[in-house]
């Protein structure tokens, strides 16, 4: 019997039984705090998205494991350098309900985590609420649409058209051993009967029903899908796309491929096809998309791009800050650890460090990294403040975007994430790419200092920038041409070389004070945005 047959079936059994479904996230009791908690996650084939997971998962408990189910990619070494634990299993539910009896000899909570079925490891802090409240056992699930194939369970509250597949399984080490004591052979139907007979607190939480996952089904939430030659991804991604969203932008960069025509046939009534006759530039096809979107008044538009890079299962990540109000515009970092940098190139993580530095300092935004991630959301209402027609057409379009959106004070927020790449491989080449983008962010900095400290606001750093950038180049001048006259052997004044030293070192001290000035506005901002919430 499968894994969600068997979980279909015993909670079927325990309908008759009241069931509590809890509505919000608290702190973890502390007599979990005392004890050791460990989180089991069953993978295989998942490189694209395990680092996260283990890392977040490790943020909540003692111990991570692993259990590696015949994985023929990288998860079990990317799981690894997340610090998990990694133990080979086969046999199918049986051994993994053998590893889970195990571990909960040595541990006092045992959480089991199935990572096909969940959108957010977040949501393991819901899992854990209801034990504080004196619950032995705690179950999680996932909403899909109506179309989910077999192995799934019916919600439980009125509702006909959702399925649910399971996401969590948490349990007190007490209870396991009673439970365990009924079956030499532990499945999970056996696990949820044996539950019942030994009149256990059974918690089933469906987070369709919780306030905060109410809100993702109530928000209009559009993905915008550049896409150029991407006949062998473009399917995948699409695919990909989770149920929720409502509308999905397909935006046609002037393919010469066949992918027009899969995106055509792909049968998906929220897909809305655009294209373009000539190739227009990545940022033209993301603009292109935003319009549409405003015109549908989404509340949230994505971006996901059509070579399947983007991980579908880090999507809410980056929604539900912008839905609880923290954040205007989400972008993915993955330039935190050499874990999340996994799959990217040194050259590539070089590149984009070196673009991260120009960015912050054009951008203002001094917190944010990775600038090239083009895994992003925005609100409805960040996009109607931006000139979107005056947005750079081309691969730099996210650096110029950032610029934009701190000249009228939107709040920017990165979500670390992993690096993902498979077949596709990035079109940019960052030499060339670095010489075209950082004129455009230079012009783009003048351009924001004017709107933001001179035209909506006064702030005497424009000075600071501006003396700066006319003494640096002077006492570099000054230096270059007192160097020339030594190797020609004429004559200079004794007080040249101190004349350039000082300019010099004035052109560079007002820069930085112009950067310091910087930051402490755009600081300063988002603790009144905080104490307002």
């Amino acid at each position: 019997m499968g894994l969600f047959s068997a979980l279909t079936l015993g909670l079927n059994s325990l309908i008759s039984d009241p069931i509590s479904i809890v509505s919000s996230p608290s702190q973890l009791p502390d007599r979990l705090l005392r004890h050791e908690f460990t989180v089991l996650i069953p993978a295989q084939n998942e490189e694209t998205s395990i680092g996260s997971k283990v890392l977040i998962a490790a943020s909540y408990a003692d111990r991570v494991l692993v259990l590696d189910e015949g994985s023929t990619d990288r998860t079990m070494e990317v799981a690894a350098l997340g610090g998990a634990r990694v133990i080979p299993v086969s046999g199918g539910e049986e051994a993994l309900l053998d590893v889970f009896y195990k571990v909960s000899l040595d541990s006092e909570l045992v959480v089991l985590i199935y990572p096909e079925c969940m959108q957010d490891i977040d949501l393991l802090s819901h899992v854990l609420e209801p034990l504080r409240n004196g619950f032995d056992l705690s179950v999680g699930s996932w909403p899909c649409r109506i179309t989910c194939e077999q192995e799934t369970v019916m919600l439980f509250n009125g509702k006909n058209t959702f399925k649910e597949k399971i996401g969590f399984l948490a349990i007190t080490a007490d209870s396991m051993q009673k439970i365990s004591s009924h079956k030499q052979h532990l499945t999970l139907k056996s696990l949820l009967s044996a539950a019942k007979t030994e009149g256990l607190k059974v918690n089933y939480l469906s987070f369709d029903v919780d306030p905060i996952f109410r809100k993702l089904e109530s928000t209009r939430i559009g993905v915008v899908v550049p896409a150029y030659n991407e006949e062998l991804l473009i399917s995948e991604t699409l695919s990909g796309i989770p149920e929720y969203v409502d509308r999905i932008y397909v935006i046609d960069d002037g393919s010469i491929d066949r992918t027009g025509d899969i995106v055509k046939k792909f049968g998906d009534s929220r897909i809305v096809y655009l294209r373009h006759e000539v190739n227009k530039g990545v940022g033209a096809g993301i603009i292109d998309g935003y319009k549409l979107a405003l015109k549908d008044e989404m509340d949230i538009v994505a971006v996901m791009a059509g070579d399947n890079q983007m991980d579908p299962v880090q999507l809410p990540r980056l929604i539900f800050p912008i839905i609880e109000g923290r954040a205007d515009y989400t972008k993915g970092n993955r330039l935190l650890t050499d874990n999340f940098r996994t799959g990217m190139s040194k050259w590539r993580s070089l590149g984009n460090l070196l673009l991260s530095f120009i960015t912050k300092i054009g951008s203002g935004y001094w917190h944010v990294m990775d600038p090239q991630n083009g895994y992003t959301a925005i609100s409805r209402q960040a996009l109607d403040v931006i000139d979107l027609d005056s947005v750079y057409p081309y691969y730099g379009y996210c650096n110029d975007l950032l610029i934009k959106l701190n000249a009228f004070g939107m709040r920017v927020m990165d979500v670390v994430m992993p690096a993902r790449y498979g077949r596709e491989r990035s079109k940019i080449h960052y030499g060339k790419f670095i010489r075209k983008v950082a004129p455009m962010i230079f012009r783009g900095f003048l351009w924001r200092l004017r709107v933001k400290y001179t035209v909506l606001d006064f702030h005497p750093l424009v000075l600071f920038y501006f003396l700066g950038m006319v003494a640096l180049p002077v006492g570099v001048i000054l230096g270059l041409w007192g160097l020339l006259q030594v190797l020609l052997q004429n004559p200079l004044p004794s007080y040249y070389p101190m004349l350039g030293f000082l300019v010099l070192g004035m052109g560079l001290q007002m820069l930085l004070f112009g950067m310091l000035f910087d930051m402490q506005v755009e600081k300063k901002r988002n603790e009144r945005v905080g104490f307002a919430r």
